[in-house]
């Protein structure tokens, strides 16, 4: 059985305030932490120009949640 995997992709420069855009690797791991302890298997890098979370579709709309809260979107 295949699972069905979302990518987001966040634009550095639009990061809030409250996270540091000089230390993308760093919000990452903010970020996969929040949606992990959301119970959501989510992968979160730092790319050149913005951040990519991969996580399965199945969980997309909790994982919306978490990155509202994180205020990302």
């Amino acid at each position: 059985m295949t699972m069905a995997t979302t990518t987001i992709r966040i634009d550095l420069a639009t990061l809030p305030d409250h996270l540091d855009r000089n230390r993308p690797s760093v919000v990452a791991e903010v970020i996969e932490t929040a949606l992990r302890e959301g119970g959501i298997k989510a992968d979160c890098s730092d790319l050149f120009s913005h951040l990519k979370i991969d996580l399965p579709t199945a969980q997309l709309a909790a994982a919306s949640a978490v990155l509202v809260d994180l205020q990302l979107i």
